[in-house]
């Protein structure tokens, strides 16, 4: 008998995305001589470890007591070794992890063909911030804005659209008290978001990079604006006393309904575009759009609504679009919260190590379970199914238990008929068993 047999869906996504032959060759350069286990076997069952729910190096023990599923497993001792090597390689080593993991996603896009991101012909990155609590002295945890002691990483998300979830692209590990609208650190962000991406989707516009209002200082709107030949933006805004001021006087001819994503009208919201002096300053061709909607029973009114009527505003470089379907896009960047809360489900809910080199580290990892937890899906599943978000997964799938039976020089994993998603897994594992193998 063997305890987390679905996590024989991660194993088989893994090696049918090539992710284990391209992290091995990234790592080399910190495989001893003589070495018994590759670093980047090692790398990669830490981060199953953490895609099956693991929140510390030590869970990798998981994957040691079913050899049978996962193959042999490092010590703990050699697993922490490896992470100090690596953390102590500093960019290099990161830079090496982040080369790998973007060979494989484009690998990955192409065998989802219609289920990838990138269906439609463009790709939409999200950047947020992320609070990570720390319960200790650890190196760069600080004060929050929220009143906490942690960290303040800044990510980016590519999104999947209504269809499906979504993965990350990219992670910037900083102090607690890191500013939420740091340009420099979106820029920065963003840049190795952009990196993650095949590089047909760095012309044409055919990336969109999504903020909230973070997002919107001169520095980075100035930054994206100069890519804005090959790249779009919609980033959230301030509402300053000039915008408030701009919004009193549009008139009520120059509203437009708001609309939803079946294109049905919004009732009690209404959006405007707002031209003139309140874009002096700003990058040409950025426009700015504003939203006003009646706030829901017991919302407290900000000093920044107008009459009555909750603001919100956004920029964006995108022409020749209906106002409402532009401002529908940028309300769509909400399903970065889910994200958010995936990631936190998935190691993120704390930073185990203490050293801020090492905790760089464990991003990568957290990056690659989820990337794992988007492609499986991508891959093998269909309908709702696909939707799951990484607790669901857990629960489902991957906690299933099963029978490993050796026949024939053959081993066959049996799972229990009466579990209600033993089908789901079946069929999965037939579709990725059916994808070709990395070249």
């Amino acid at each position: 008998m063997v305890s987390q047999a679905g996590g024989v869906l991660l194993v088989e996504t893994v090696r049918r995305a090539g992710l284990d032959t391209a992290i091995s060759a990234a790592l080399t350069p910190w495989r001893k001589a003589r070495a018994v286990h590759d670093p980047g076997k090692i790398l990669l069952d830490v981060a199953l470890a953490v895609a099956l729910g693991g929140d510390c190096l030590a869970d990798v023990g998981v994957l040691r007591a079913e050899p049978a599923v996962f193959g042999p497993v490092a010590s703990d001792p050699t697993v922490s070794r490896l992470i100090d090597t690596l953390a102590a390689s500093g960019e290099k080593a990161l830079r090496a992890i982040r080369a790998a993991r973007a060979e494989v996603r484009q690998h990955v896009w192409r065998l989802a063909g219609r289920a990838a991101p990138d269906a439609g012909g463009t790709v939409t990155v999200d950047l947020d911030g992320v609070l990570v609590i720390a319960h200790s002295d650890k190196e760069d945890a600080a004060p929050t804005g929220k009143r906490t002691y942690g960290h303040h990483p800044l990510m980016g998300f590519v999104d999947h659209g209504p269809g499906g979830t979504g993965e990350p692209v990219a992670a910037l590990l900083r102090a607690g008290n890191a500013g939420s609208n740091t340009a420099v650190d979106h820029i920065t962000v963003a840049r190795l978001a952009l990196a993650q991406l095949p590089k047909k989707y760095r012309r044409g516009r055919r990336t969109l990079i999504r903020t909230d209002s973070a997002g919107g200082t001169h520095d980075f709107v100035a930054w994206l604006a100069k890519r804005g030949r090959w790249l779009s933006y919609s980033v959230g805004m301030v509402i300053t006393e000039a915008i408030h001021q701009h919004v009193l006087k549009v008139p009520a001819s120059a509203w437009t309904a708001a609309v939803e994503t079946g294109g049905e009208i919004r009732d009690g919201a209404w959006v405007a575009e707002l031209t003139g002096d309140v874009l002096d300053g700003w990058p040409r061709g950025m426009r700015l759009i504003v939203r006003k909607e009646r706030p829901h029973p017991g919302a407290q009114l900000r000093l920044t609504d107008a009459d009555g009527m909750r603001l919100t505003c956004f920029a964006t470089n995108t022409s020749e679009r209906p106002i409402a379907e532009l401002e529908l896009r940028h309300r769509l960047r909400a399903r970065a919260e889910d994200r958010i809360r995936a990631a936190r489900a998935t190691g993120l809910r704390n930073l185990p190590l203490h050293r801020t080199a090492q905790n760089r580290i464990w991003l990568e990892i957290v990056q690659i379970a989820l990337d794992l937890l988007a492609w499986m899906p991508m891959l093998a599943l269909t309908g709702k199914a696909r939707l799951w978000e990484p607790r669901r997964l857990r629960l489902r799938l991957f906690t299933a238990a099963g029978q490993l039976v050796t026949t024939g020089r053959r081993r066959i994993l049996r799972l229990a008929r009466h579990w209600p998603f033993t089908g789901h897994i079946t069929a999965a594992l037939d579709r990725l068993t059916q994808l070709p193998n990395p070249g």
